[in-house]
């Protein structure tokens, strides 16, 4: 009995494996090693124990080593479909992943084009809003009035007035300068005396009409040796930083947002100058001096001393003008329309 029970565990797990086999049980990896160490083992045990009953054909050899091949050919194919099914589940899970991010992207991107719409919506609004705002703060006048034309016309003839001079055609000159300063007189007195010709934008044009002018006359009276250069430079000056000076301050009265179309706007009025009373005698002092000089050479009284004195009077009257600019606060007026 002891010597066959080798031979039992032996038969027993051929066995075991030919009806797994047969029966097509597919048996796992781990499974099929550990039955194939045992068996291993107990050849051993039993070649060392009984050599003399450890002998069996060959033919049960090559039978049991092709039942070890089915066997692990079908744990092969079985972990095999276990890696298809794997591979078959991620792949679902990747298609799944990937419909959520295109759903996901579909819904970003709608609430994108709705908040787009939104704002552009919001923009529109605020665009209007600032518009009616803006036309209740700035008040609009009509510019095209005759004192403007005539400020406009002064300004206009300034150049052929200098270029005249040049010339030394002195007559035609003095006879400009006498027109000029009747159209000066007269848009003042149109403004004060008819309705609706008075305009904030003609409180700009009328003295830069007189600082555009003068400053002509005396550069071109000081081409030609009639005034000092000296006296030119200082009043020229001053009426370069006068008109920075109201660039200035229509850029701080304009309201927000401050834009190049509404700040050249001249319909929009958002401030008045206010020239002062020594300002207003020294734009008369200045005349009076380019007037005589240029009737000088017509009549025959160039480098009189009293054409020196009166350019004495004339700086003084200008330092003082200037002066009085940065001293007073009631050069100029801000507009706002109460609502």
């Amino acid at each position: 009995m002891e010597l066959t029970r080798p031979w039992h565990s032996i038969k027993q797990i051929s066995r075991l494996k030919f009806c797994l086999i047969s029966a097509k049980i597919r048996v796992p990896v781990r499974q099929y090693v550990v039955l194939l160490t045992n068996k291993r083992l107990l050849q051993c045990s039993c070649a060392m124990k009984f050599p003399f009953t450890y002998n069996y054909s060959s033919e049960n050899k090559k039978h049991f080593i092709t039942l070890e091949k089915k066997a692990l050919k079908n744990a092969f194919e079985h972990k095999k479909e276990q890696l298809k099914h794997t591979e078959h589940k991620l792949r679902l899970k990747g298609e799944e992943i990937v419909r959520d991010i295109r759903h996901q992207g579909e819904v970003t991107g709608q609430k994108l084009r709705v908040k787009k719409e939104h704002i552009i919506k919001d923009i529109l609004e605020t665009k209007a809003k600032v518009k009616e705002r803006f036309e209740e703060v700035v008040e609009k006048e009509n510019v095209f009035t005759i004192p403007n034309i005539l400020c406009i016309t002064r300004i206009a003839m300034s150049p052929y007035l200098g270029y005249v001079i040049i010339q030394n055609n002195y007559n035609l000159a003095l006879g400009l300068l006498v027109f000029a300063g009747i159209t000066d007189l007269l848009d003042g007195w149109i403004a004060r005396n008819w309705k609706g010709q008075s305009t904030k934008m003609g409180s700009f044009l009328d003295p830069m009409a007189d600082k555009v002018l003068v400053a002509t006359l005396f550069i071109s009276l000081t081409w030609q040796d009639l005034i000092p250069i000296s006296l030119t430079l200082l009043i020229v000056g001053r009426d370069i930083a006068l008109v920075v000076a109201g660039f200035v301050i229509r850029y701080i009265s304009l309201p927000p947002p401050r834009t190049l179309s509404r700040y050249f706007d001249v319909t929009h009025a958002t401030a008045q100058l206010a020239p002062t009373f020594i300002s207003k005698v020294n734009t008369a002092v200045q005349l009076l001096l380019v007037g005589t000089t240029l009737a000088s050479p017509v009549f025959g009284y160039v480098d009189h001393p009293a054409l020196k004195v009166l350019c004495g009077i004339t700086a003084a009257s200008t330092i003082v003008s200037a002066v009085s600019y940065l001293v007073s606060k009631d050069t100029y007026k801000l507009l706002k329309k109460k609502i």
